[in-house]
């Protein structure tokens, strides 16, 4: 039996966000059950984020983006660990995911229908998300626009149908002791994941 090939892309623009430390802490847990793991820190790669012609006109995807479809392409499950901001993902994922999940690649559009083929079937995802309120204000109050928009609208549309979601939260008043069992937890996960 072949191992589980597990793509992680780091949504956060700063490494030393405590959302690198989570994706180590994953990619710790998924090597140690011998999965593959493959890496996308967006922050580090070279690429325009503005799709600039909406699907009007092809802008020239850059060689980072190329890259970056080739490992998602190749993965099996798709750790997306992003924080929550204004209830939605940090510009720049926003931005990879606009010039990267593109017609032809992630989806086709039927002629003179409103459905869809999805590309991305028989993969699955999970999501781990920091916020700075606690999780039920964000589920009960605020509805979870950023997982809805990354589970239903994003994955779900591209044929990622089993999309789970780690949350955690209040980070910006959290001590050590908080963040270190969350780290432990989402090593674990990244175990059981692989």
């Amino acid at each position: 039996m072949s191992s589980k090939k597990i793509l992680i892309i780091s949504g956060h623009p700063d490494e030393e966000s405590f959302n690198f430390a989570l994706a180590a802490a994953y990619k710790r847990g998924a090597e140690k059950s011998g999965a593959e793991v493959q890496e996308i820190r967006i922050r580090e790669l070279q690429f325009n984020p503005n799709l600039q012609f909406g699907y009007r006109k092809r802008t020239e995807l850059e060689p980072d983006l190329l890259d970056a479809q080739e490992k998602i392409k190749w993965a099996d499950h798709l750790v997306w660990v992003y924080p929550v901001w204004w209830g939605s993902v940090p510009a720049i994922m926003k931005g990879f995911i606009d010039r990267t999940f593109l017609p032809g690649f992630a989806f086709k559009k039927r002629e003179g229908s409103v459905w869809w083929d999805k590309f991305l079937s028989g993969k699955t995802a999970r999501l781990i998300s920091t916020l700075d309120q606690p999780v039920w204000f964000y589920h009960l109050v605020n509805g979870s626009p950023s997982h809805k928009a990354m589970k239903r609208l994003t994955m779900h549309f591209v044929g990622v149908k089993k999309v789970k979601a780690t949350t955690i939260g209040p980070l910006r008043l959290s001590k050590d002791k908080f963040r270190a069992d969350w780290l432990r937890k989402v090593e674990r996960l990244g175990e059981k994941n692989a």
